[in-house]
């Protein structure tokens, strides 16, 4: 039995792929409409899985393709984020055989495929990844990395992008001295459609990697947003789950993580270093006009149409770039439009990893580049900065 998926987001595909690969089925995937169509001509499938919403063919219009084909009987589901009434309406009219809204589990999925064609007389294991649900959204993940062969947690990042479907992690490898780059690797190996490494072959400091990992990630056509955490999951991965839930489902550009407390949250940190951050971010605050409580934590998540305004230009400091990326959006956009984009949300959980403490002389590092930043995005370099983020607007 063969089965042709056909969806422009590859993140979408290869769960779905070995899944009905391990059921038996004899499975091709397209990230290309037009290719698809002629996958379709060539394999000759018993089921067509297709997205509505693909760039330069849609998916009705495959379905139409299907339909006064040579194979017009060709069984076709739809598994779409999309879920308009007149769409889903428009693809039964064209002779669809079932319509799947994302997000939906490998086990529904199967399950309606298994009705609808029969399932190939083989035995099957079984397999954690049936648990595994398809998102109607792809995420890419920036981790910078800097020594951290002994603290890296492999095993929560490979657990989580074995459960969660949608994930890209891209571990950004910032020159380290220690056998990171080792462990990083060793991480990938299998999971390279998952997992990217970026290595630095010098260390530039975590704003530098980050920065590099956004761009890096950023080229992959079939991410909806980027985020960065911190390797030690400080923040962990539901946490950042959260963040994604929400951009998807309003109209932020960015959604940042916030360490403040709030019932049946666990937020451990030292009182001293409390009492330093609060210091630092009244100064924050004073400096963007925001009423932010928490620009510095390490978790984050943006639609993918203003990483380059935040992330283009190298940033001014090594340990600040949030309040950057703040001052950034706030130049391109005006200060109350980017209030209004910007959303800093709470967090169940986040606690202070040993061998990451804020020393007073770091602290006094802190305000000294805070008013580097305060000078440098001054009103009138602000102004500058907003034309040729413009200019490069109208040339990409």
């Amino acid at each position: 039995m063969k089965i042709l998926a056909i969806d422009d987001q590859q993140l979408v595909l290869l769960p779905l792929e070995k899944r009905l690969k391990e059921l038996g089925y004899d499975v091709k995937i397209e990230t290309d409409a037009k290719k698809g169509l002629s996958t379709f001509d060539a394999f000759n499938p018993n089921l067509v899985i297709v997205d509505i919403n693909m760039p330069y063919v849609s998916g009705l219009e495959i379905v139409k393709y299907i339909r006064s084909s040579k194979n017009p009987d060709t069984q076709i589901m739809v598994l779409s984020g999309n879920t308009q009434d007149n769409i889903i309406t428009e693809g039964f009219d064209l002779g669809i055989s079932d319509y799947m809204k994302k997000p939906l589990s490998l086990n529904e999925i199967t399950a309606r495929i298994k009705r609808l064609i029969g399932q190939p007389n083989i035995a099957v294991a079984n397999n954690s990844s049936s648990n595994a649900v398809i998102q109607q959204r792809c995420v890419g993940v920036v981790i910078p990395c800097y020594n951290e062969e002994e603290r890296l947690l492999s095993k929560e990042f490979t657990d989580y992008i074995q459960k969660h479907t949608g994930y890209h992690l891209c571990f950004v490898n910032d020159g380290s001295k220690d056998g990171t780059l080792e462990v990083l690797n060793n991480l990938r190996k299998g999971r390279e459609d998952f997992i990217t490494v970026y290595d630095c072959e010098k260390n530039g400091g975590k704003a530098e990697a980050v920065r590099l990992g956004m761009l890096h990630m950023a080229k992959k056509e079939d991410l909806d947003y980027i985020g960065f955490l911190d390797a030690d999951l400080s923040t962990d991965l539901s946490d950042f789950d959260d963040l994604v839930t929400t951009i998807e489902n309003s109209n932020f550009k960015i959604v940042s993580g916030s360490r403040i407390s709030r019932m049946g949250a666990n937020i451990t940190k030292e009182s001293a270093r409390k009492i330093i951050s609060m210091t630092i971010n009244y100064i924050i605050r004073k400096i963007l006009g925001m009423n932010f409580k928490d620009t510095q934590c390490g978790a984050k998540i943006f639609s993918k149409d203003v990483i380059q305004i935040a992330f283009r230009e190298k940033f001014v400091t090594q340990w600040i770039f949030d309040v950057e990326i703040f001052k950034r959006m706030a130049g391109y956009f005006g200060t109350e439009k980017a209030k209004s984009l910007i959303c800093e949300q709470p967090l169940k959980r986040w606690i202070h990893a040993d061998g990451s403490k804020l020393s007073m002389k770091d602290s006094i590092k802190i305000v000294m580049q805070l008013g580097q930043i305060a000078w440098v995005y001054r009103k009138k370099n602000l102004k500058k900065y907003k034309s040729q983020q413009v200019e490069y607007t109208l040339h990409s």
